[in-house]
């Protein structure tokens, strides 16, 4: 029992890191600029793969741990208004 206490508590150790880093949510203000945008993104630990600029949004294709997503955000405001997850 002693050993899948430790077992457990050396996996949250060990997924920790990758759980704190994708934190970007619906809702989040990140930035109007495309190059912010990237830096912002790629510090919470995501890769950017392509960023297009569709009807008013940026549409940022990024990966994160084998699993793409699409974050969709309003160019006016910066706000996160989609997170699309393939």
């Amino acid at each position: 029992m002693e050993n899948l206490k430790t077992l457990t508590l050396v996996t949250l150790l060990i997924g920790a890191p990758a759980l704190a880093m994708a934190n970007i949510t619906v809702g989040d203000s990140l930035s109007t600029d495309e190059a912010e945008i990237r830096t912002m993104v790629e510090a919470q630990g995501y890769t950017v793969q392509d960023i297009e600029v569709e009807d008013g949004e940026f549409e940022v294709e990024v990966l994160l741990d084998g699993v793409e997503s699409e974050l969709v955000i309003d160019m006016t405001t910066g706000m996160v208004t989609e997170i699309e997850t393939d």
